[in-house]
Parts: C-alpha cells; structure tokens; sequence
C-alpha cells in the first residue's frame, strides 16, 4: 500500500538546515494498522505528512499502491487524496455552522455527488460509528469523543484505501479515546482498510499491528504484533495511470 524509499525531509530556516526526516525506509501493507509514536518533534506528522502528499520530500521516493508521488501533479494528487485517502486530526477540522451529517456529507457534495446521494451515505456512515441519534447536532452540541467520531465518519465517507489519524485521541479523555481506538480497530477489521496513525498513546500503539518508533527524524525500530491478514481487492485505477506506464 505505502513504501518510503530513502526518504530525507529538510527545512531551511534563516539559512540554518533542519533534517525533519532521515533516511526514512518503510513498507506498509495493504489492511494494516500502523501505529507511530516517539517523542515530540521527532518527525511523526512530517512523516505522515510526506507520506500521504501534503508535504513534498525533499529526497527519495514515496510510493502509494505502487504509484510515485512524485509523479503526479498537484491536480492528479488532489484527486487521488480525494478518492483514496481519509485524514483524522487530533483537533477535529469541522465546521461550526454545520450539522453532524452536513459535516460528514460535505466531501461528497464537494466531489459532485447528488444531494439525495450524499445525504444517504452520511447517515449511513454516521449510524456506523454509533452517532444515528446526533445527526442533526452541531459540533459544539456534541462531546469531544463524538466529534472525533463525526470526523471519522467525514473521513471513511469516500471509502478511501488509506486513513492518516495525527493524534486522533490527543484531545480526549480516556473513556472518549477507549471508544476511538476501539473504533478505529473495528472498521479497520470490517473494512480491510489501511490505517496509519501518529501517536503519544499507549492504547493506539497496543491496537496496531505494528508499532513503528520514530527518534531525531529516524525510524528506530519496529515491532510487529498481529500483522493482518491480506485480502485481494481491486485496485483503483487514476485517469493518468496510461502515461505513466
């Protein structure tokens, strides 16, 4: 699903260089959990964000279902991410004014799904992660626990082959984030979807199938637990895939 190759991420500030990210190799299977922890500013969300495309490598190769990110424009990269990634933030991301289904359904409306369409498949995603008798409450009406689950559902609305979670449980208490990790775990076995998750907590990391532990922009180690079983699924085809083969 996800393979980083020699990947280094380096920021210039004031003429002084930052190594975010050093020699970065990973492989990530297709219906994986994958948790990464280490100490603050050690290059979690940089990875995750190099990997998933909102940042750009500054060298080395990123490749997601075996297509180099860096062979996509940032047309074809906006409409991959849309078709086949999902985010989870650690602070939520939704919009005030909205409703927890005009929260969820927003993705598809933006991606030229009827109203009718859009709004079946929100309640569906909402009814999922336990939420079908808050619909219509708006964020500030809702618990911090439930919020997340709101921008969860946001996330899955498209199907997507891939979640990124920043923190997903960092601004919950520890019933609320039980209820995340326990989530999260559930659709990932029902679904077969990838999840990788950058994490300070313990539960995360325990509810992974492999635990990646990050030092001064390193990978120091991993370690695996019950790795999940593969399963064949028909991999989506982008529209420019002819001209890159």
């Amino acid at each position: 699903m996800v393979e980083a190759q020699r990947v280094h991420k380096t920021y210039k500030i004031n003429n002084i260089r930052a190594d975010a990210l050093k020699n970065i190799n990973l492989l990530i299977e297709k219906g994986e959990m994958v948790a990464i922890m280490g100490p603050s500013g050690c290059g979690k969300t940089t990875l995750l964000n190099c990997l998933s495309g909102l940042d750009v490598v500054t060298s080395g190769t990123v490749k997601i279902e075996g297509i180099p990110l860096a062979h996509m424009n940032d047309n074809e990269l906006s409409e991959y991410r849309a078709k086949r990634m999902g985010f989870v933030f650690q602070s939520f991301n939704l919009l005030p004014v909205l409703t927890a289904v005009e929260n969820v359904e927003l993705p598809l409306l933006v991606a030229g799904i009827n109203e009718r369409g859009a709004r079946k498949r929100a309640l569906e995603m909402l009814s999922n992660v336990d939420l079908e008798k808050w619909v219509s409450h708006r964020p500030t009406e809702l618990s911090g626990g439930q919020q997340q689950r709101v921008a969860i559902a946001r996330a899955l609305i498209s199907r997507p082959a891939i979640i990124w979670a920043d923190e997903p449980t960092g601004n919950l208490d520890s019933i609320g984030a039980d209820q995340i990790i326990t989530l999260l775990r559930r659709l990932n076995k029902e679904n077969r979807q990838t999840f990788v998750i950058v994490t300070h907590d313990p539960g995360v990391a325990k509810a992974a199938d492999r635990l990646i532990h990050m030092k001064d922009g390193s990978i120091l180690s991993e370690s695996a637990f019950n790795i999940a079983q593969q399963t064949s699924a028909r991999t989506w085809e982008p529209k420019w895939t002819q001209r890159l083969s």
